[in-house]
């Protein structure tokens, strides 16, 4: 099966909107020739509106959502405040979420059959810890993060959704996965969602690369057959990185 390829940046905590016009502006006049690929940047809620009104070819992400339509959640935001202003995606479950709030794989579960219901594409991450990888305990933590964050999911569901495989140790730290760890590690994902659900679904579902990508190693990263797409911090920040990652991999 042929899948689309995604590339996603991850904006985090960075951009207010006048800065995030700014980007906008720059990087969708390079945004020619890629509908081979699937483009998009995850940003701040407070950024998604100049966003989403200023992206012709650039897909728009939410960084979170809550798995309520409403209600006393103060500082929550919701799937369908998300969808009335356009939103297609949403990263869920990323390991700064996982670990400085206390995001369960039951509420990342929750919150992709939210996103779902709204026809909401979530990118759901999974990834184990530097004392986890050295442990020799990567092929477990990824397991049962993936059975806990697609439980109560169709296989339907899951074969629409993008999985991003993020060890924890390369995020943000310069270090990055080698090209085999990365590619036998995502497809451990894959075999993963194939004993969950079954094959289809296991050779439809995209699996991203995150950890310290750059302009310099992303081919090698997509030139792996379990690897359909990168998610992207430091370097999405930049209009000339991100260009760069867009021109090597359209």
């Amino acid at each position: 099966m042929t899948r689309k390829p995604v590339i996603f940046g991850n904006w985090k905590m960075n951009k207010t909107p006048s800065e995030a016009a700014e980007f906008m502006k720059g990087i969708e006049e390079v945004l020619t020739g890629t509908e081979a690929a699937d483009y998009g940047i995850g940003a701040p809620y407070v950024d998604l509106d100049v966003c989403v009104k200023a992206a012709k070819n650039l897909l728009i992400a939410a960084e979170n959502c809550h798995e309520k339509d409403s209600g006393a959640y103060t500082g929550e935001v919701s799937v369908p405040m998300l969808k009335e202003i356009g939103i297609t995606y949403c990263i869920i479950g990323h390991s700064e979420r996982r670990t400085y709030y206390n995001e369960t794989d039951a509420a990342c579960a929750a919150k992709c059959k939210r996103l779902f219901a709204d026809n909401i594409t979530p990118i759901l991450c999974v990834g184990e810890t530097e004392a986890e990888y050295d442990a020799g305990k990567t092929e477990e933590v990824v397991k049962s993060q993936l059975a806990g964050s697609l439980a109560g999911l169709t296989a339907e569901e899951v074969s629409k959704m993008v999985i991003a495989y993020e060890p924890i140790w390369a995020i943000g730290t310069g270090k990055s996965a080698d090209v085999n760890t990365a590619e036998a590690c995502c497809k451990l994902v894959r075999e993963t969602v194939k004993s969950l659900y079954d094959e289809a679904t296991a050779q439809a579902v995209r699996i991203q690369y995150g950890g310290s990508v750059k302009p310099t190693n992303i081919k090698e990263y997509m030139a792996c057959e379990d690897i359909d797409g990168a998610l992207i911090g430091g370097a999405s920040l930049k209009v000339e990185s991100f260009k760069e990652i867009i021109d090597a991999t359209k």
